[in-house]
């Protein structure tokens, strides 16, 4: 029996995803930096694709973008590890304040309203923490110390340091070869409904990738200056946190949320300053809702966010952080997909039929 169109679609979609996932697990450590490179590099095509517009070559319109997203990835480490140093050591400064909030409020607080009786050594977990982290804004110092104790570790990350923007590079480079390659090994009497599937998976990931870092960067400010203007001294911190956080639905509003509020509290005690935290994460989610999301991603993903959540889990539990790199990527692929296959169902002679009896 002879498969139509649609069904050999079908069969080489399984096919490739099989093949993929095979090829995914058996090389998983070794693909890490590449993934990386590519991604990257995706991200950066359309860019690249403009600046070649100026009548640049390819090759020196990459160059011209990659010079400046290293300049631009060099001055925000340099301007971001002060910061980030300055903010942990204040955060390990009101660790004691926030364990006192917890022992003396939120415990007691359960306890009344819900009879629930939580024996926390909240002193010993102090004292572990303050033991660990007493160092802990010494970052650099730190990190230089834990590679330095292993030469493996030192080796492998210097080859994906210095691998990760030699692959990136030529990807970029020769990005519409690539696509040329690809499109010519399709088999012919299927290319135009899996070209068709590619672009319509392009739009996807593009909206995904870039308009969803684009959220998170957008909410991190807002709620890193929101969080400043209210005096909160993790403002920083917690703003950026909650911003990088909210890949996950809901879950950047509510650990910033909640941190922020404990934080506030620990600085200032039960005053106005907790309102203000308040406000500024209502405004957060307002702007979200309201103008970032629907401006700068629309509704091409649509994945549930309660998908999303599984989806980030089950693809760091099967393939670290491989996995959670890809597992949103890899999701809203499927969705498209599942949309094809969804609407050969409603074009098929079963469901036709059925709905002809009816």
């Amino acid at each position: 029996m002879s498969l139509t169109i649609r069904q050999k679609v079908f069969v080489a979609c399984v096919v490739a995803c099989v093949l993929l996932l095979w090829f995914i697990t058996t090389l998983q450590s070794v693909l890490e930096p590449f993934f990386i490179a590519a991604l990257l590099a995706y991200l950066m095509n359309p860019l690249v694709n403009r600046v070649q517009g100026w009548h640049l070559s390819r090759t020196l319109a990459t160059v011209v973008v990659f010079l400046i997203a290293l300049l631009g990835f060099v001055l925000l480490l340099l301007i971001l590890l002060p910061l980030l140093e300055r903010q942990i050591s204040l955060l390990i400064a009101l660790i004691p304040k926030m364990f006192h909030f917890v022992q003396t409020v939120v415990l007691p607080w359960l306890s009344s309203h819900f009879g629930v009786n939580l024996n926390l050594k909240l002193s010993a977990l102090q004292d572990a923490m303050a033991k660990h982290w007493q160092d802990a804004g010494d970052i650099v110092s730190k990190t230089l110390q834990g590679l330095s104790s292993s030469g493996a570790a030192v080796i492998e990350g210097v080859t994906n340091c210095l691998l990760v923007p030699v692959v990136m590079f030529y990807l970029i480079r020769d990005w519409r070869g690539v696509l040329k390659g690809a499109k010519t090994l399709l088999p012919k009497a299927i290319a135009p409904t899996l070209i068709q599937l590619s672009v319509q998976a392009d739009e996807v990931l593009g909206a995904f990738f870039r308009g969803q870092l684009l959220v998170m960067c957008g909410l991190g400010i807002l709620y890193a200056l929101g969080l400043s203007l209210t005096g909160l001294s993790l403002g920083l911190f917690i703003g950026f946190i909650s911003g990088l956080l909210s890949v996950v639905p809901y879950l950047g509003f509510i650990v910033g949320f909640l941190a922020a509020l404990i934080a506030s509290f620990a600085q200032y005690g039960m005053d106005i300053h907790m309102a203000y935290v308040v406000v500024v994460f209502i405004i957060g989610q307002i702007a979200e809702g309201s103008i970032l999301t629907p401006m700068l991603v629309g509704d091409k993903i649509g994945l549930h966010p309660v998908a999303v959540i599984f989806a980030v889990l089950a693809g760091g539990h099967l393939f670290g952080f491989v996995g959670v790199l890809l597992a949103l990527p890899v999701s809203a692929v499927i969705m498209v997909l599942v949309r094809y296959l969804y609407q050969c169902y409603l074009e098929s002679d079963v469901y036709q039929h059925e709905a002809t009896d009816a």
